[in-house]
C-alpha cells in the first residue's frame, strides 16, 4: 500500500473530520456556566445536536449519492467547519440550540460522504478498511479533545479556540480530500425498492435495539463526560476533558483491534465480552471516588463500546428480508435516536438527584445490549447465480 494510496487518504480524511468538534466537548462545561444552564437545560440545548443530524440523513443520503462522495466531503468541510465554530458564540439556550442543530446537519451530511467514500474505496481496491477508518476517527475527536482541553488550560477563550482549529485543520482536509480518487456516485435504486423507514423484521429490532444502548452510551460520553468530572468530583477545567479523550482513546484502541477479536471469538462472544466491561465501567464510574478512579471507568466503557456498532452493522447486513444498504439505514437512524436519547435523559435525572445517578442510568441500557448480544449471530450468504448489476454502497448514518 502507497503512502498516498487511496485507502490511506480515505483514514486521514477520517481522522481530520472530528477534530474540530472533538475541541468543542470540553468547552460545553464552560458554555453551561455562562449561559446559567442547570443540567436540565442544558440537556436540551444538546438535543440540536442529534436533531440535526436526524432532518438532514434523509436527504444528505440521496444528494450524496448525486454527487459522489468526494464532492460531499470537499463542501461539507466547508460548511461544517463554519458550523462547529457557532455553538461557543452562542448567546442563549435557544441560539446555542440552533447552532447545535446546524452542526448536526453539516456533520450527518460529511460523515455520510466518509462512509460511501470508504466502502466505494474498498469495492474498488478489494480492501477491507471501514472498521480501521473508524478507528482513525476516534483517534482524530480524541486529539480534538486533547487540543481543546491545552487551549483551555492556555487560557483561550472557548469561541476563538474552536474557530482556530477548524481553521487550522480546514484547508489539510480539503487537500486530502481532493487527491481522493474521483469515484462514481450510488447508482439510483430499482422502482420496486422497499423504503429505507419501513417497518423492520423482529430481527433486525432486535440488532436495533443492541446497538441502541451502544449508542446511547457514546453520546452519553460525549456530553456529560465533562461535567460529570466536574461536578461529581470537582475536576479542574483542564482536566475535565480528560475523561472523553480517555474514553475515545480506547474506542478506537478497541475498533483497531476488533477484527482480531472477531476471528478468534466470533461477533457473539466478541460482543459479550465487551458488553460485561461496558457495564463494569459504568458500576466504576458510578462509585469512582476521584478522578483517577473516573477515567479508567472512562477507558473501560470505551473499549466496551467500541466494537458494538460495527458488529451491528455486519450483523444487520447480512438478513435476507430486504437489501443490506435498507436494513443498515434503519439501524443507523436508530443508532441515532440512542444519540439523541440517552443526553436529555441523563441531564433531567441530573437535574432531580445528580450526576451520578444520571451516569447510572446507563447500567440498564447496557444490560439490555448485553442480553441482545446473541442477535449478532451472523449466517454465510448463499452463493448467488449472478453478481448483482447494481452493488448498493452501505452507509452508515453515524460514526
Amino acid at each position: 500500500m502507497s503512502l498516498l494510496s487511496p485507502q490511506r487518504l480515505t483514514m486521514l480524511v477520517f481522522f481530520l473530520q472530528p477534530i474540530a468538534f472533538g475541541s468543542w466537548l470540553p468547552r460545553i462545561p464552560e458554555v453551561q456556566e455562562a449561559l446559567g444552564l442547570g443540567p436540565a437545560g442544558l440537556a436540551v440545548a444538546l438535543l440540536g445536536l442529534p436533531c440535526g443530524t436526524l432532518l438532514t440523513l434523509p436527504f444528505a443520503g440521496p444528494l450524496v449519492g448525486r454527487i459522489g462522495p468526494r464532492m460531499a466531503i470537499l463542501f461539507g468541510f466547508v460548511l461544517y467547519s463554519i458550523a462547529t465554530s457557532l455553538p461557543a458564540f452562542a448567546m442563549n439556550p435557544a441560539m446555542l440550540f440552533v447552532a447545535l442543530m446546524l452542526a448536526g446537519s453539516t456533520i450527518s451530511f460529511v460523515e455520510l460522504g466518509l462512509n460511501v467514500q470508504a466502502d466505494a474505496v474498498e469495492k474498488a481496491t478489494g480492501s477491507v478498511i471501514m472498521t480501521t477508518s473508524h478507528g482513525f476517527w476516534s483517534v482524530g475527536i480524541m486529539a480534538g479533545s486533547l487540543i481543546g482541553s491545552g487551549l483551555a488550560v492556555g487560557g483561550l477563550d472557548a469561541q476563538w479556540a474552536i474557530l482556530l482549529v477548524a481553521v487550522l485543520v480546514l484547508p489539510v482536509a480539503l487537500i486530502v480530500t481532493n487527491a481522493l480518487p474521483v469515484l462514481a456516485p450510488e447508482p439510483p435504486q430499482g422502482e420496486n425498492q422497499r423504503s429505507v423507514w419501513a417497518l423492520p423484521s423482529w430481527a433486525l429490532l432486535g440488532i436495533c435495539f443492541f446497538v441502541f444502548g451502544i449508542t446511547m452510551t457514546e453520546g452519553a460520553m460525549a456530553d456529560w463526560s465533562a461535567i460529570f468530572l466536574r461536578d461529581a468530583l470537582g475536576a479542574e477545567s483542564g482536566t475535565v476533558g480528560l475523561g472523553y479523550s480517555v474514553f475515545a482513546m480506547m474506542v478506537a484502541a478497541g475498533r483497531f483491534g476488533g477484527d482480531r477479536l472477531k476471528q478468534r471469538f466470533g461477533a457473539v462472544n466478541t460482543a459479550r465480552i465487551c458488553g460485561v466491561l461496558a457495564l463494569a465501567g459504568a458500576g466504576m464510574l458510578f462509585i469512582s471516588p476521584n478522578t483517577a478512579v473516573a477515567l479508567i471507568g472512562f477507558g473501560i466503557i470505551g473499549l466496551g463500546v467500541s466494537v458494538g456498532f460495527p458488529l451491528a452493522v455486519t450483523a444487520a447486513a447480512s438478513l435476507t428480508d430486504r437489501t443490506a444498504s435498507a436494513n443498515v439505514a434503519i439501524l443507523s437512524f436508530v443508532a441515532l435516536l440512542g444519540f439523541l436519547v440517552g443526553p436529555p435523559v441523563i441531564g433531567f435525572v441530573a437535574e432531580h438527584f445528580d450526576m451520578r445517578m444520571g451516569i447510572a442510568c446507563l447500567v440498564p441500557v447496557l444490560l439490555v445490549s448485553l442480553l441482545l448480544t446473541g442477535r449478532l449471530a451472523t449466517k454465510k450468504p448463499a452463493a448467488s447465480p449472478a453478481p448483482n448489476p447494481n452493488p448498493e454502497a452501505e452507509v452508515p448514518g453515524v460514526l
